[in-house]
């Protein structure tokens, strides 16, 4: 099962087929990978091709056989759909494409996944940008939001979904562009460094209090 895991495969319902989903950094594809997609669909006769809430775009319905070839013939990497690590960073189309974007959500986007996409820590982690406060990559509902104002990023921290919701708790506001690589850094070390095992960002920030967690991270240090 792990080898199974390591090769991105998850077990469907029926507990006989796996999906597959390549990794989409920014959601950004190429008509070249689309066709490629659909050729591998087609020649493993895939049940289902389902665009995911991280992005991506899965090949439901694989045989267990199929798994290696059909990444062979892809020629993309696996997304980290599984596993205690990052899990994705999902962006919106931002000033990139988008008339309402105060902020440039894509090259942050691609930024951060080029940095973090499956990196292992105490538990899941995702991540949202969005470029303005319609806030369409689901930044309050992720372990950190980055959300774009005129003025800079506010930064939220400890969303997510699940039987138990959280909204994220608002860190700071109007952070630079030029400092809010840094200020995610701190935050995923702090984590990564301070969370018991499989405890979400926002658990452990429930556990230690978000004034406390606000000073671990030293808020005053991007500030200046």
């Amino acid at each position: 099962m792990k080898d199974l895991l390591d090769k991105g495969a998850v077990l469907q319902r029926d507990k006989e087929t796996y999906a597959i989903a390549p990794h989409i950094p920014a959601g950004l594809i190429s008509s070249d990978q689309l066709r490629k997609l659909a050729d591998v669909a087609d020649k493993y006769k895939v049940s289902a091709i389902k665009v995911t809430a991280a992005q991506r775009i899965a090949l439901v319905g694989l045989k267990e056989e199929d798994i290696d070839n059909a990444w062979n013939d892809l020629g993309m990497k696996p997304g980290a759909a599984i596993g205690l690590c990052v899990r994705s960073i999902k962006t919106c189309p931002g000033t990139t494409f988008c008339k309402r974007g105060f902020r440039d959500s894509v090259k942050l986007g691609l930024e951060l996944d080029d940095r973090y996409h499956g990196m292992n820590l105490p538990n899941k982690l995702k991540i949202g940008v969005s470029g303005c406060p319609n806030s369409c990559a689901d930044n309050h509902t992720r372990d950190i939001g980055l959300m774009g104002m005129p003025k800079g990023w506010t930064v939220f921290v400890g969303g997510k979904g699940g039987t138990i919701p959280r909204l994220g708790n608002r860190l700071i506001m109007n952070v630079p562009d030029d400092k809010v690589l840094d200020i995610v850094d701190k935050i995923v070390r702090v984590y990564s460094e301070n969370a018991k095992g499989k405890e979400r960002l926002g658990s452990y920030i429930d556990r230690i209090g978000l004034d406390e967690f606000k000073s671990i991270v030293n808020l005053d240090h991007f500030l200046q």
